[in-house]
């Protein structure tokens, strides 16, 4: 049998695939593009579309697609055929440097948020050479050559979330390169990356249950649910022995994931029955989201083979774990060295202080947007539980980070509290082991040895919108800093007086982000309170921040997102938000009417005959009657919060007739049934 190990990358062209059919000046070429952001040079592009289209042939392909990621948060794909006509009466295959680099999908249908009227229907594809083309397969078996692309409108507006993904992924670039010139790091014109590693959590639920569930049909959870007797208490599925009809399942997702060039790493049981997670090796930014979206796709046409569906949202079921997708962000410099990674000497310890003080900067000061990122109603039932953080963004350093950051602002410096001991001077920092911090749970964006890792982004979210945030609100904070020291050593200061100057400053405005303890208390709610911390706990209260001059000035400074586009987004996602709950209030009305009442009322009938069991009958009535008014009170609500609310309350009658209602004639699937089936 051969090791699916062995196939990783075959349907992806790599830089080797691209070494052995391009020539030696066009490979090299894209090769520069590739690690330095430089512009494509459109001479090449003829060559390197036949090369690409005659190795898509050879796996299958007839077509192509330019691949994108509109506001929608789902990806979208037009697909083109090689074929075009001879003068004799036949075809042939054709693929042009144009049509590589270009395309033009209509755009009227994409939401836009009102940076175009409908009737304004052109919109621009354009490839995005840092991320590999790759063959995609659909469920008949039929490949499609698909070239990540980005997607905009006729004057150029970013319709999409990759464009915005690399502009601010260029503004960090720019910031880490001058910051690292400063400590002495000129590499040329080697680009500073983004560097992203994306675990994915989701639950497999038998297909044949799903269907008969219209909640999850329609909106991907469950509106109505009695919760399992047994569930998660015992915490024994959690990192447990994986089933063998789950166990197959993952072994055909990661081939298909390594086919595809995605270093899936890790594979396990999460907290919840039937709740998993996979989680991939870093790579540079733009490319992980490119592949947590393929890993979402893959992950669905995987399941629905081993007759599952996989469900993404952020909480398909009450009262249990949800979802998350935690987001492991780190910087790798001009050097190539990852810059959040303690160094081996003072110096380089220095370097890795300054970037962590800037990321508390950033974070303290656009905790807001950060919160505004994650948004989204599946998100808003899952941030704060058990198995999230709180809607309030803090930092978590540990102990020995928190230390020398109390250290620092008090002047300097002198020890860690691993026992290691510096000398004044240059040496600024002690050295630092690896791994010198526990984890937290609870915190929003927690230090976890050689990363940061934002623990808020939902599950069904692509990456790309709580990255955005990231890259441009940390290019910010360096961007500062640097201006800072460079003054500073303008006046005559040495460098490491004024870093450390420049540092203790910083500190001191912006530490009140910093938290180590529990972010579940209430005590910790009120503290944040009390520090002027925001604590924005819907997304209706999120996306009010994308509103503010503050969040319009920073993305415009650094050329992420025009003041124009910036409110193409909040209009985008509040009609989304709105749209998805009035989904859900309808549906959650029909169940009721359709399945739930009947089923009472049967039961009433049943009961109303057999004695010994009269007072269920007045219980059943009285829940009943409750239902029927809270179905009216749903039909009534006008508002999302309204409509929420009077979900809240319909489905908590809707449960109580549960458990009195028969299972034989309970019309859905229990949470017994689904996840522990």
């Amino acid at each position: 049998m051969k090791n699916t190990i062995e196939g990783f990358g075959e349907n992806v062209f790599s830089l080797p695939v691209m070494e052995k059919r391009l020539s030696a000046s066009t490979f090299a070429s894209m090769k520069k593009t590739i690690a330095t952001g430089s512009e494509l040079d459109a001479g090449i592009a003829d060559e390197v579309a036949e090369a690409m289209k005659e190795w898509a042939m050879e796996k299958g392909a007839t077509h192509y697609t330019h691949w994108f990621q509109p506001l929608t948060g789902a990806t979208a794909e037009k697909h083109d055929s090689f074929i075009f006509p001879d003068f004799n009466d036949g075809v042939i295959t054709n693929f042009s440097g144009d049509e590589l680099i270009q395309g033009e999908p209509d755009a009227s249908s994409f939401p836009s948020g009102g940076l175009r009227a409908t009737f304004e229907a052109r919109g621009y594809t354009g490839w995005d050479p840092t991320s590999r083309a790759f063959i995609k397969y659909d469920a008949a078996g039929a490949a499609t050559l698909t070239i990540p692309t980005v997607f905009c409108g006729y004057k150029g507006e970013a319709l999409d979330k990759k464009t915005p993904l690399l502009r601010s992924m260029k503004a960090l670039s720019d910031q880490t390169v001058r910051l690292g010139k400063l400590f002495g790091i000129d590499c040329g014109d080697t680009m500073a990356k983004a560097t992203l590693g994306s675990e994915q959590e989701y639950f497999l639920i038998d297909a044949d249950l799903v269907a008969q569930r219209p909640d999850i049909l329609q909106t991907g959870r469950t509106l109505f649910g009695k919760g399992a007797s047994k569930h998660q208490q015992l915490d024994d599925h959690y990192f447990g022995a994986i089933k063998p009809r789950v166990a197959a399942f993952m072994a055909d997702l990661d081939a298909e994931l390594w086919k595809n060039g995605i270093p899936a790493k890790t594979r396990h049981n999460e907290v919840c029955p039937a709740q998993f997670e996979i989680a991939p090796v870093f790579e540079t930014l733009n490319v992980s989201v490119d592949h947590n979206m393929i890993t979402m796709d893959v992950l669905q046409v995987t399941a629905e083979k081993h007759g599952f569906v996989c469900l993404l949202h952020e909480k398909p079921f009450a009262a249990v774990n949800g979802s998350g997708k935690h987001n492991n962000w780190s910087i790798s410099g001009p050097d190539g060295k990852n810059w959040l990674k303690p160094g081996d000497n003072p110096h380089e310890n220095a370097k890795f202080m300054t970037i962590v003080v800037a990321l508390l900067k950033a974070v303290d000061t656009h905790a807001d947007l950060l919160r505004a990122s994650v948004a989204s109603a599946g998100n808003d039932h899952r941030l704060g539980a058990n198995e999230a953080p709180p809607a309030v963004v803090s930092v978590f350093l540990g102990d020995q980070l928190t230390d020398i950051i109390e250290q620092i602002e008090a002047g300097g410096a002198k020890q860690s509290k691993d026992g290691g001991h510096i000398h004044l001077g240059v040496d600024l920092l002690p050295k630092l082991p690896r791994g010198n911090t526990d984890r937290n749970r609870t915190s929003p964006f927690a230090f976890v040895g050689n990363r940061f890792e934002f623990r808020a982004v939902g599950s069904n979210q692509s990456p790309a919108g709580a990255n955005i945030v990231l890259n441009t609100i940390v290019a910010a904070a360096f961007d500062d800093i640097c201006t800072e020291i460079e003054a500073g050593l303008e006046k005559g200061g040495e460098f490491n007086a004024v870093l450390q100057d420049v540092l203790a400053a910083v500190i001191k405005e912006h530490k009140r982000i910093l938290f180590n303890g529990d972010g579940y208390t209430d005590e910790w709610l009120a503290e944040a309170t009390k520090r002027g911390m925001p604590n924005l706990v819907t997304t209706e209260e999120a996306l009010e921040v994308l509103n503010t001059q503050k969040a319009k000035d920073v993305f415009a400074k650094y050329s992420v997102l025009t003041n124009e586009e910036l409110e193409s987004r909040y209009n985008t996602y509040t009609e989304a938000y709105e749209t998805l709950i009035g989904i859900e209030a309808s549906t959650a009305i029909d169940i009721a009417k359709t399945m739930i009442i009947p089923a009472a009322v049967t039961t009433i009938n049943e009961y109303s005959s057999v004695p010994a069991v009269a007072g269920m009958t007045s219980e059943l009535s009285s829940l009943l009657e409750k239902t029927v008014a809270g179905i009216a009170a749903l039909e009534a609500a006008g508002e999302p919060s309204a409509e929420i609310a009077a979900m809240n309350e319909l489905r908590e009658s809707v449960d109580a007739l549960e458990a009195l209602v028969p299972a034989d004639l309970w019309p859905l699937p229990s949470y017994d049934e689904m996840l522990l089936g």
